[in-house]
């Protein structure tokens, strides 16, 4: 389990960037802040739905959309129809399982050298960088072997 920022900084962001703070954002923000895992919108909106049943997808990708801008998720383009969301927005790899869809992030290589090098290699001022891994997860890779034997 991961922690973000506390209600009370994410609501004095979101109002410092002229945003409306809504209990629906919070929670959006709240979910991910609290989890390891980087779901779609589409999965977050059935993971709140219990709570706020009042709250449309249409909301959930609004939320996203503000959270991105100012700075508190980013968004991850991981090779699917959809887009995943991570409440982790410092610099770091992901790596998806191209048999589950699994989404992780890989934590301990050195990113800021390679931004470097690219920098350096290319004359381009670096505004951001994403960087993306394909595999098959631990777990798949069992579940094959196992139906192999």
């Amino acid at each position: 389990m991961r922690v973000g920022l506390k209600p009370k900084e994410v609501t004095a962001l979101l109002r410092e960037r002229g945003f409306k703070v809504t209990p629906q954002r919070l929670a959006v923000y709240n979910a991910l802040a609290h989890t390891t895992e980087h779901p779609s919108a589409e999965a977050l909106y059935q993971e709140l739905l219990p709570d706020y049943p009042t709250m449309s997808l249409a909301t959930v990708y609004k939320s996203l959309n503000i959270l991105c801008a100012v700075g508190l998720v980013q968004e991850l383009n991981v090779g699917e129809d959809s887009f995943r969301y991570d409440a982790r927005i410092s610099p770091h790899p992901h790596i998806r399982c191209m048999h589950c869809g699994r989404v992780d992030d890989v934590r301990t290589l050195p990113t800021a050298d390679f931004s470097e090098q690219v920098m350096a290699e290319t004359g381009y001022q670096l505004t951001g960088q994403q960087y993306y891994f394909y595999g098959v997860c631990p777990h798949c890779q069992q579940a094959m072997l196992a139906r192999e034997a």
